[in-house]
């Protein structure tokens, strides 16, 4: 019988690579158009936001930072200060603000800790929980200490 893996085409095939330089994380290989469309629609928010952020000062230390405890969207610095960051893309600002769930809060607190057991570096700085809301008209908002870590 022959072996299942590694199949022979999936072998030849190469890796999808992004257009955007600075983004690590490929198309997904499957879904449906609209889920493909939303993954796409998010990749360009978080480049967005960390636009934004280094306009401001910070330096985007990662994008789509995953913990075993969850997704970190941008993890920043701007000095002795380390900002771990949501972004939420919205028809409108105020849609965008009420997105940022206390369910959510939870899990990127938790993946602030495991990113940090992982990153000793960055032991004894400073650290705070931001947001940055986009809306479809173009209009954005940074929130700085948008919440408190919730365990």
């Amino acid at each position: 019988m022959p072996a299942l893996w590694p199949c022979p085409r999936r072998a030849r095939a190469t890796v999808p690579t992004t257009t955007r330089p600075r983004t690590a994380v490929a198309e997904p290989p499957s879904g449906t158009e609209k889920r493909r469309a939303a993954f796409r629609s998010g990749l360009a928010a978080e480049d967005r936001a960390a636009t934004l952020l280094e306009a401001r000062g910070f330096e985007v230390l990662g994008r789509r930072v995953r913990t075993k405890a969850g997704e970190i969207d941008l993890v920043a610095r701007l000095g002795d200060l380390l900002v771990f960051c949501e972004v939420k893309l919205r028809a409108g600002l105020d849609d965008a603000a009420f997105a940022v769930l206390p369910r959510q809060r939870r899990r990127i607190a938790a993946a602030a800790e495991a990113y940090l057991a992982a990153h000793p570096e960055y032991d004894g700085m400073n650290l705070r929980f931001d947001a940055v809301l986009l809306a479809r008209t173009g209009a954005a908002e940074h929130l700085p200490g948008a919440f408190e870590a919730e365990g």
